[in-house]
């Protein structure tokens, strides 16, 4: 009786051949993704400490007045529906908030005020991450944002350590909104808008390098009014604005950082991410061929030969 011929077209050293061609493919694919790997440098125009403009913040002195965040709106013609804002949104850079504490000394439920902005951190983590430069330090100190480069991919949002960039949802493109430092105010010689409203001196600008020293130096004569830390000396690396305060920073919300460069953490994910997508991609692609390259070889062995017997000749 004659059989269908079912010898296989493909030998299993073909097979392997196949299989190791693809490898090497896939590992060629790897290395040229690990040579063009995107790289984040570290934000633009990141400058001595000494040479920045920056702010103290006098905790002490703060009542909750609010002044500096309705200057705030009023600058940016930002909208007065929530005259008083309570958190960073689209319409507003900055605000301060109501803390309760209770510590040593202190009574419990006491109040203390906090105003709320951009840190414009020395080596800003934002921009590090922003992979279109949207954001960038300038030499000045303030970092600033450019919505014409904007992507919307809020990666500045994830990095920031004090969570300040907020995203504007409401807008089809989708911008980012964050405290500028008044920067087209300093470059005509004025002070941010929030300096000037304020009524009780808790706000104070400069040189950061001379701020720090009128810091230290009340710290020394007022150790009863002070603690001895000024928070944005080396948090993060450094920020422009630095506050004094009578309480421990950790019971106002402020998060408790190393003097490490948050950049340098910020950078190593965005190295990561570009790599790890493209490395997936490729996986699920190979292992797609790989499959589809087994499945053909499977049919072909077992399809019937054209040349081979027909159906007739093979009935006993």
């Amino acid at each position: 009786m004659n059989t269908l011929n079912t010898t296989p077209r493909h030998s299993g050293d073909q097979i392997a051949i196949d299989r190791r061609a693809f490898i090497k493919t896939l590992g060629a694919g790897f290395a040229a993704f690990a040579l063009c790997r995107p790289t984040v440098a570290l934000a633009e125009g990141a400058t001595e400490a000494e040479s920045a403009w920056g702010m103290l913040i006098d905790l002490t002195r703060c009542t909750g007045c609010n002044s500096c965040a309705l200057a705030c709106k009023d600058v940016n013609n930002f909208s007065y529906d929530q005259e008083t804002p309570d958190h960073l949104d689209s319409d507003a850079n900055s605000f301060v908030e109501i803390c309760s504490t209770a510590t040593d000394g202190r009574e419990p439920g006491a109040t203390s005020y906090v105003k709320r902005q951009c840190m414009h951190c020395l080596h800003p983590a934002c921009a590090s991450a922003c992979t279109v430069g949207a954001l960038r330090k300038t030499p000045e100190g303030p970092v600033v944002y450019d919505a014409e480069k904007c992507i919307g991919c809020r990666y500045c949002q994830y990095a920031c350590p004090f969570g300040v960039p907020t995203y504007d949802w409401e807008n089809p493109l989708g911008l980012i909104h964050k405290c500028d430092m008044c920067v087209d105010r300093l470059a005509v010689g004025e002070k941010p808008a929030c300096v000037g409203s304020c009524p009780n001196g808790a706000l104070r600008f400069g040189k950061r390098s001379d701020l720090l020293a009128q810091a230290k130096g009340q710290i020394a004569s007022n150790a009863d009014r002070y603690i001895d830390h000024i928070y944005g000396e080396f948090e993060a690396g450094g920020t422009s604005m630095l506050y004094l305060s009578n309480v421990p920073f950790a019971e106002l919300g402020f998060p408790t950082l190393g003097a490490d460069e948050v950049p340098h953490n910020a950078e190593q994910v965005m190295r990561q991410t570009p790599t790890i997508a493209l490395t997936v991609a490729t996986l699920a692609t190979g292992l797609h061929l790989l499959t589809k390259r087994k499945e053909t070889i499977y049919l072909e062995a077992h399809v019937q030969d054209p040349t081979g017997p027909t159906t007739e000749e093979i009935q006993p």
